[in-house]
């Protein structure tokens, strides 16, 4: 196997665009509370909380594919590990040497927090939110008698992959000491309910290889699940319209928005339709033209 199609097969382990996304979502965050771009000590911590999350998101990526490596051998036979592409030996190596970084970038972070006054009691949430997303990636991956095991609970297990999506907007405002600032928040909430519609789609669109899970859709069946699914989409349009009519955001700036809501209200034909996959990248689409408006917004 030549090294680009090596290469290849590592980003489609790591899921690498989705990982990207979570730095890019640390650098928002940070940029939301502080109303400008992150500068000097406050740009050295978050350019370490950025990778903190990248690395988090590569490791939690690929232990996920490490799990499921059975499941995949029937479902999806192309991916890296079930393909050969990448050993599996070789695969948990990376993992954990990923985790690590994360953590080692959490801890230079804080140490840079100490320039400031009062700087790494100010930064310390920081902890607290790493810590939360140990515990939802070990509470939703682990079998043990001592986790939750939420991957095999449905909507819990949706629940708390949206909830580690919503934490890196948090994750990004703590580094700069301002984690409930209503910007923050509101991104927060805007994200964690995209993603929850999308995580509950997307187990409908893979039902059928799904194996020793108990989604919501098994649960109680396709078109009740979709409905739920269409049901937090609106509470997702509710999150993506109020911060602007309490004037979080200016009201002037809402045509920003305008594409990714347009988009939004589309989901429901695809839905309708049992286009599921359509469905979910439909709102993918819709989650990055609203945050394309709401950063331009953040800048402007």
């Amino acid at each position: 196997m030549n090294d680009q199609s090596t290469l290849g097969s590592w980003f489609t382990l790591f899921r690498f665009g989705n990982s990207l996304t979570g730095l890019i979502g640390v650098f928002f965050g940070s940029l939301l509370a502080l109303g400008d771009l992150p500068q000097g000590n406050f740009a050295s911590i978050t350019i370490l909380h950025g990778l903190s999350v990248w690395a988090f998101m590569c490791s939690w990526n690929a232990l996920n594919d490490i799990l499921d490596v059975e499941i995949d051998r029937e479902n999806k036979p192309n991916r890296p590990l079930p393909s050969g592409a990448i050993s599996i030996s070789h695969a948990k190596i990376v993992t954990s040497s990923l985790m690590l970084i994360s953590f080692l970038s959490l801890i230079l972070a804080g140490y840079i927090s100490t320039n400031f006054e009062n700087g790494l009691e100010d930064w310390a949430p920081s902890i607290l939110i790493w810590l939360l997303a140990i515990f939802l990636l070990v509470n939703y991956e682990s079998s043990s008698n001592f986790s939750l095991k939420l991957k095999d609970r449905g909507l819990p297990g949706n629940i708390a992959i949206s909830l580690s999506v919503g934490m890196v907007i948090l994750f990004g405002a703590a580094g700069v000491f301002d984690f409930t600032n209503a910007r923050v928040i509101s991104l927060f909430a805007i994200g964690f309910t995209y993603n929850l519609a999308r995580e509950i789609i997307k187990d409908i669109e893979d039902i059928d290889g799904d194996l020793g899970r108990n989604t919501l859709a098994m649960r109680v069946g396709v078109e009740k699940a979709r409905m739920v699914a269409w049901v937090i989409l609106l509470f997702t349009m509710v999150s993506l319209l109020a911060p602007f009519a309490f004037d979080i955001f200016p009201k002037e700036h809402l045509i920003l928005i305008i594409p990714g809501v347009m988009a939004l209200l589309l989901v429901k034909r695809k839905l309708a339709y049992s286009e599921d996959r359509n469905a979910q990248l439909l709102i993918k689409k819709s989650l990055q033209l609203s945050l394309l408006g709401l950063i331009i917004s953040a800048l402007i």
